[in-house]
């Protein structure tokens, strides 16, 4: 019953809601985030701004430490400002309880990390229809099929029954991306999505990423690749926590 209570409460996570177009899709608002450690207070992100509407392609560069990695932590919820407020679709995700950021999570936000964070015991199939399991938003009988869709368009159709151990770390990347696509959400993150893969298959996840915004998603992407940044319609330059250049690409060619 907890659960069915909680998600009333965060409603606007329905598969078929209907995001607000007169208003940004990601909205961050005078965001600091700081960390505590035995050398000092580190302040990660100090006073960000940013906007983002619905179907953009935004990639986000720094050097390491700049804050690129915490920046798309506060978008997923999996982490939290020290300080300001996050909205995605007009949701306050900074005001929401772990479970709730979980189940919002679910719905909204597919999320590719830089080290792949697959199930061991899973096979890739079996991973990719692990979202799906936990928000219900296809039937039991609908998940394998989609699974091993995504699978196929990734192109890891014939790896569906192998465990990750078995697999390069190029692969359990493609799987991961498969993963993230599971639940149909609007917003997908990335965080060095390309890092491990060879340029044949980097080159398809770019293009991948691509048409899914061409289909209205909005893709976060980090990464420390120039070239690979100017794919997306928009850069945004992290220097120290702060914002330091957000251009759109066709000014940087």
């Amino acid at each position: 019953m907890l659960r069915l209570r909680q998600k009333q409460e965060v409603a606007f996570v329905s598969p078929d809601h209907v995001w607000n177009k007169d208003v940004p899709l990601i909205e961050l608002h005078e965001v600091i985030k700081t960390y505590e450690s035995a050398a000092g207070v580190f302040t990660a992100l100090k006073g960000l701004d940013l906007q983002v509407d619905a179907g953009e392609f935004v990639s986000i560069i720094g050097k390491s430490g700049s804050g690129k990695s915490t920046l798309i932590n506060m978008v997923t919820g999996i982490d939290r400002p020290t300080s300001g407020r996050v909205f995605v679709g007009g949701a306050a995700v900074h005001t929401f309880s772990e479970e709730q950021i979980a189940i919002w999570r679910g719905y909204t936000i597919g999320v590719i990390f830089q080290f792949f964070q697959l199930l061991p015991t899973l096979t890739a199939v079996e991973n990719v229809m692990l979202p799906m399991d936990y928000s219900r938003v296809y039937t039991r009988e609908e998940r394998p099929e989609r699974a091993m869709m995504l699978l196929e368009r990734v192109g890891m159709a014939d790896y569906a029954h192998k465990l990750p151990a078995e697999l390069s770390g190029g692969q359990q990347q493609s799987i991961a991306i498969a993963r993230a696509l599971a639940n149909d959400p609007p917003v997908i993150t990335a965080d060095e999505p390309t890092g491990n893969l060879d340029s044949k298959t980097a080159e398809a996840i770019i293009e991948l990423f691509e048409q899914l915004t061409g289909n209205g998603k909005t893709i976060l992407m980090v990464t420390h690749d120039k070239e690979l940044a100017e794919r997306a319609e928009r850069t945004i330059v992290l220097a120290d926590g702060e914002i330091v250049g957000d251009k759109g690409n066709h000014f940087l060619r």
